[in-house]
C-alpha cells in the first residue's frame, strides 16, 4: 500500500517550544587550545546558536567550567544574548553530574536537549551519553563545538552519533527553529541573525535586499514555503 504524504513537518525536527539547549563551556581558556575550528567561526557560530535561542524564547541552560579560578567568562557573543541569564559555574567536567544541571534540565521539563561547547570529546561527551542513557533525545550542534585536534572532535562526534546522538550546524539550527519564510514575526529576526553570522548566506540575503529588495517570503507557494530563488528576482 502507498504511503500518504502530509505537508507535516518531521518529529526529529526541533521546534522551538520543544527542547532545551545546553551551552557548555564556551570560555577563552577553553577556545585557546581548540584547533579543529579557528576562534573566530568558533565565536560567529557560538553567537548564531545563543541569539537563535534568545530570539526564538528557547529555554536555555548555561554553564562555564572554573570561570573564575581558570577558564575565564563565558562568550561575550552569549553572555549579550543572555544579559541576565543564571551561569551555571561547575568544578565537573561531564556537566550531566552537577545536580544543578540536572536540576534545571527538569524544572524546564523538555525531553529533547540540544548541546553545544567545548570541547567536543569531554564536556559534550560526557553529558551527551550521560542523557542518552536516561532516556532523553539528544542533538548536538556540532560546528559551534570544538576541541583540541581535528581527530579528537571527529571521534567525539562519531561516538555520539553512534550512541544515537543527532548532529546539526549552527545554521541549520537557526533555519529549523523559523523553517517557514511565512512566520512573519520572527522574519526579520532570523534574515538579521543570518546577516550577521550567517557567511555566504548572509551576504546573499543583504545582496537581494539591497540589489532587488527581495525577500524570502516575497513569494510564497501554496504551503507557505518560499525559496531563496525568489529572493533575488
Amino acid at each position: 500500500m502507498a504511503t500518504n504524504a502530509k505537508p507535516v513537518p518531521g518529529k526529529t525536527l526541533v521546534s522551538p517550544q520543544d527542547h532545551t539547549l545546553i551551552m557548555i563551556d564556551h570560555q577563552s581558556q577553553m577556545a585557546f587550545a581548540t584547533k579543529s575550528i579557528d576562534a573566530v567561526t568558533l565565536r560567529n557560530n557560538a553567537a548564531m546558536v545563543a541569539e537563535a535561542a534568545a530570539g526564538f524564547k528557547v529555554s536555555t541552560i548555561l554553564t562555564t567550567v572554573a570561570e573564575k579560578t581558570f577558564s575565564g567568562p563565558i562568550f561575550d557573543e552569549i553572555k549579550s544574548a543572555f544579559p541576565v541569564a543564571d551561569v551555571i559555574d561547575r568544578t565537573s567536567m561531564n556537566t550531566w553530574e552537577d545536580g544543578r544541571v540536572t536540576d534545571r534540565v527538569n524544572q524546564i521539563g523538555k525531553n529533547r536537549l540540544v548541546f553545544a561547547g567545548l570541547w567536543t570529546s569531554v564536556c559534550i561527551v560526557g553529558p551527551t551519553l550521560s542523557a542518552l542513557d536516561q532516556g532523553f533525545e539528544v542533538y548536538v550542534i556540532a560546528d559551534a563545538c570544538g576541541d583540541v585536534t581535528d581527530e579528537a572532535h571527529d571521534r567525539a562526534m562519531d561516538r555520539m552519533v553512534q550512541a544515537g546522538v543527532r548532529p546539526m550546524t549552527s545554521l541549520q539550527y537557526l533555519l529549523e527553529l523559523q523553517r517557514d519564510w511565512a512566520r512573519t514575526e520572527t522574519y526579520d529576526l532570523t534574515t538579521g541573525i543570518a546577516k550577521r553570522h550567517g557567511g555566504g548566506y548572509g551576504l546573499g540575503i543583504i545582496y537581494a535586499k539591497s540589489m532587488f529588495g527581495g525577500q524570502e517570503n516575497a513569494e510564497v507557494s501554496g504551503h507557505g514555503l518560499a525559496t531563496d530563488a525568489a529572493a533575488a528576482e
